[in-house]
This record gives C-alpha cells, structure tokens and sequence, in this order.
C-alpha cells in the first residue's frame, strides 16, 4: 500500500481550503444544505444535482474529504484481501469532484491511467483543477468525461471500477444497469454508500448481483453466503474518522474538529483474494478486564459476540487496539 497516504489527504484538504475564497460563508452554507437536502432524499434523480460551480465548491469542500476517507477505508479492505494485487488502471463512476480517484491514488502506488465519469460537467471541471494541484502524476493526469450514469453507461475495462455515493441517486433499473456494468468492465470492484439502512440494503442488492456475475466478495464479508443480518433489524455499515473543516463546523453547529462518516460497502474481485476469517461490525466494548466484539464470521457461524479476556494474552491487547470494521484476529495474532 501507498504510504503516503496522510500526505494525500492534507494535501486534498488544504487544496479544498481554497475553494470557497471569495463565496459568502452564508451562501456556501445555503448551498451546503440545499445539496445535502437532494443527496439524502428518498426520490431518485435524473438530472445532475450540483449545478453550477458554486454548487459544486461548497459541496466538495463539505463533503470530499468525508467521501474520501470512507472510500479509502473499504479500499484498504481490498488491498488487505489481495495484497500482491494493484490497479493498473482506474475507473470512477459517478466521481464528481474524484474523492475515489484521490483515495486509490493513496491507497496504491498508481495506477498507471484513471479515468472520472460523471454527468456533472462544473463537477468534472472543478476534479480537473484540483487534481492539477497534487503532487501526484496519476491525478494531475485523470481523464475527467461526462457521461450520464445510468442505463445505457458503457465502461473501458480497467482493473478497479469504484462506484460511491451514486446508487442511492438512481433509479432501481439504472441502479441494477450499473452495477451489471461495472462488473462486466472490472477485475474489481469497490461500492460505497451511506451508512443508513437504505444504504445497506444498495449494498447488499449490488452484493448479490455481483456474486451472480461471477465475482467473489473479497471484503467485508467473510464469505460469499447470505449476508446473515435479518432486514428491518439491523444494517451492515462502518465508520471513517474525518477532519472538520470551518465550514463542516458552519454548517452543523459543531465545535468538534473532527466527525464519523458512517458508510456500508462491498469489495468483490475476479482474481484470488483471501476475506478476513472474521469482522468487526460494531465498535469493540472495553470493559475491566475484557472486550466484547461483535463478529461477522465465516458462512455456518454468522453474526457472533467474542468476549477476550486478560487470559487470552496478546489477544487480549490486540482486541483492546482493534477498531470498528477491522479484520478479527489480526494476523499477529492468530493461533
């Protein structure tokens, strides 16, 4: 894995820093609002949603660097699955402004080509000019097209097709257009939405479609099997520690430096990758003496709570370290 990638993401954030100079902080944060009013809404556009480069500004530099952190985080997850595999090509569906494209780019070293595909054209303009500022050849050198997501979208084949926070704006036939496509376009592919339970079940209807094309989930899941959570009661999701901005505390009120982004995704691949044996799907509880962690496990176990104790020795320190959406045990600690 790249290991420059804290590099990356100061670097997206000053870059974002500048975005907003000479747009009235009232005005950003109207835009703010009004655009995440439209992304979480319950009607399914077809029509771009960020108009104009205001838009588009006030939204990337709200929303990039959360994007950007959870992408990053299920791209870990494949990394971990695969670790002889990189991309040598690049596919983002739906980027807007390139968060995916920034976190591949800090996930790998490369790859060689991507390529960012949206309908929004103030969107691909504003991902061109930010990637010209990175220090990364790969960004300054993405292809940004337009192209409407949806039914009808046709890929180049590449090595990793990412595709995230863009289900939940289409249509179920577009969505199910999509989705087919990507995996007919991608050795592997990476899908992430919000961390809700509609999120989840986009998520575990592009999961089921892509195990029918022939693709085997490298990451969350342990296996390729039901997803053992019963609908209604409860949702598959994990969370990404992200940086707050002037403008995230403007907007939500906030004094923190710091929030959650809580997102559901799958990895899946057409090449040998090994799933964590178990994963951690809710944040471990530290008791005197003992942690309790709430496990995914393999097909015939499902849904588990391991307890660790003292007794357990260095299981017991590397459940104390473990967080919320890690592989369980770690390697060190196996055996």
């Amino acid at each position: 894995m790249n290991a420059s990638a804290p590099t990356t993401a100061d670097t997206l954030r000053s870059t974002l820093g500048g975005l907003l100079d000479g747009l009235p902080p009232k005005q950003a944060a109207a835009a703010v609002e009004r655009l995440i009013a439209s992304y979480r809404g319950q009607t399914p556009t077809d029509a771009p949603v960020l108009r104009d480069r205001s838009d588009v500004a006030a939204y990337a530099a709200y929303r990039m660097p959360a994007t950007f952190e959870a992408v990053r985080a299920a791209l870990a997850a494949l990394a971990e699955a695969a670790p002889g595999w990189s991309p040598g090509t690049h596919v983002d569906v739906g980027g807007g402004t390139g968060a995916a494209t920034w976190a591949v780019d800090a996930t790998w070293d490369g790859p060689r080509e991507t390529t960012v595909l949206d309908w929004a054209e103030p969107a691909l303009a504003l991902g061109r000019e930010l990637a010209a500022a990175s220090p990364s050849e790969v960004l300054r050198g993405a292809a940004w097209r337009r192209a409407v997501i949806g039914s009808g979208l046709a890929l180049p084949e590449a090595d990793l097709v990412t595709v995230s926070y863009v289900l939940g704006e289409l249509t179920p036939q577009a969505r199910t257009a999509v989705v087919a496509e990507a995996a007919r376009a991608g050795q592997a592919m990476v899908l992430i939405e919000p961390g809700t339970p509609e999120g989840y079940l986009r998520i575990r209807e592009a999961r089921d479609q892509l195990i029918a094309a022939g693709l085997r989930v490298a990451a969350p899941c342990p296996h390729d099997g039901t997803c053992p959570i019963e609908v209604g009661q409860d949702w598959c999701h994990f969370s990404a520690r992200v940086s707050r901005s002037s403008l995230h505390r403007k907007v939500k009120g906030g004094s923190l430096a710091y929030e959650d982004e809580k997102f559901s995704y799958v990895a899946a691949a057409r090449f040998p990758a090994e799933p964590a044996a178990s994963r951690i799907t809710r944040r471990p509880q530290i008791r005197k003496g003992l942690v309790q962690l709430e496990l995914c496990g393999p097909r015939e176990e499902g849904l588990t709570r391991a307890t660790v104790t003292k007794r357990h020795g260095g299981l017991y320190k590397a459940a104390r370290d473990a967080d919320w959406g890690q592989a369980w045990p770690p390697p060190a600690s196996e055996g």
